[in-house]
Parts: C-alpha cells; structure tokens; sequence
C-alpha cells in the first residue's frame, strides 16, 4: 500500500512538473501584442476569460481565436474597428493561448446569442469545430490565414463562410489549405490580401517561418477590417 502511494505521489510530482515546464517554455515563446496593439486593447473590458469590444448588440456578435501562442490582444487593432462599426467582438483567451486545448470556449459567451466565429491559424481550426457543432445560432464563420480539418466539416452549413489568405504568407500549409476547401461550402468567398503575410493578421511583430511583408502591419489591419466589414454587412446581415 505505501508502495502505491508512493507511486502515486511520484506520477502527481511529476506531472506538476512538466505542466510548470510546459507553461514556462509557451510563455517565453509566445508573441506579445505590439504598443499599437496593446493601445487598442484599451478599448475591450475582460469578461469571462474574453476581451471584449462592445458594439450593438442589436447584431450577432462575433467570437474570434487567436492563432497558437498569439496573445489575444495581439488582434486588437481590426477588433475595435468592427466594434466602432457595430458589431461586438469577443477575442478568446486560451490556457497556455493554445485553442486546441479548450476548443469550445465560445460557449463562455455565445450562449443562446446569434453569432459570428472565426480564428487565425490554428485558431480557426477549432473554431471550426464549435461551429460545426453549435449550428443552431451560427451566423458565419470566417478564417484568417486558416483551414478546418474533419472535425469542423462545415460543407453542408447554409450561413455565410469566409477565407483570407495573404501573398507573402510563409506559415500557412497551402497544400493542407487547398485540400480543406472540401471541407467549406462552394458559396464560400475567398479573398487573399496582396502584400500581407501570416503575422499580419494580427499585431505582434515577426513569427517564425513567415515571410516579409510587402505592406506595412497598419495597412494589413485596415485591409483585414474592410474585408470583415464589407462580408459582414453584405452575407451575415
């Protein structure tokens, strides 16, 4: 019996461990909103572990996940544009910023609104996801520099679907991107941001693997802006 607790203890210390190692290595690896970026978030109050742009709330709102090891307010520039245009835009917070472990948080806030979900990177992955399985007040889906996989099958959704890529983007998997467009319903609109590249889609300075933009990350984010605002208001509404 003490063998066994001792085992037991063992295991718990262990895994202690590794999860304060795990958490450590993300936090020095994740990217950091920039000051222009940071400045925005001023404009979100932090409501049930979301940064929160309030718009009407006459309009579905719009629930968005960063890519991997973003922090959230690192899309904070383009969110507090729609939320001055109307539209209310919830920006996910993820353990560790990783969407893969808590793919159905939208629930903190979706409840029985009607809403809008997109994501960037592998944020949109698992959006995709809770999509696929929360159709009932789903408006739209929107992804950035993004793709689902099985589990966010949306071929046969009726809303809305939108996908933007940029030119420059070194990130993004195109060939797991073309063979996901199975995956999206044939009225989905595609639209790739001339110049942009796969940080662009939010702010937070270089990311590995990507490549330089031909535009500056203030253009990318008035592009990425006029392009939600312009699907919105012609396909959501």
């Amino acid at each position: 019996m003490k063998k066994i607790f001792k085992w037991l203890i063992g295991i718990a210390i262990t895994l202690i461990v590794l999860t304060s190692a795990a958490f450590l290595i993300a936090k020095q690896i994740e990217y950091q909103p920039s000051k222009e970026a940071s400045n925005a978030s001023e404009n979100s109050t932090f409501v049930d572990d979301t940064y929160k742009f309030q718009g009407d709330n006459s309009k579905p709102v719009i629930i968005f996940y960063p890519g991997a090891l973003v922090e959230p307010r690192s899309y904070s520039i383009w969110a507090s544009i729609l939320a001055k245009n109307g539209y209310t835009v919830y920006i996910a917070k993820f353990p560790l910023n990783l969407a893969v472990v808590d793919a159905n948080a939208a629930k903190r806030v979706q409840s029985n609104h009607s809403y809008i979900i997109g994501g960037h990177s592998l944020g949109g992955t698992m959006a995709a996801r809770y999509a696929a399985k929360n159709k009932k007040e789903l408006r739209g889906v929107f992804f950035l520099a993004s793709y689902p996989e099985k589990k966010g099958n949306l071929k046969n959704i009726k809303e809305p679907v939108l996908s933007i890529t940029a030119s420059n983007d070194g990130v993004l998997n195109k060939t797991n991107y073309k063979k996901a467009k199975k995956l999206l319903p044939k009225s989905t609109d595609y639209v790739e941001i001339n110049g942009g590249n796969h940080a662009g889609f939010g702010s937070y300075g270089k990311q590995k693997g990507d490549n330089k933009a031909d535009i500056s990350n203030d253009d990318q984010q008035r592009v990425i802006a006029d392009i939600l605002l312009h699907w919105l208001n012609g396909q959501v509404n």
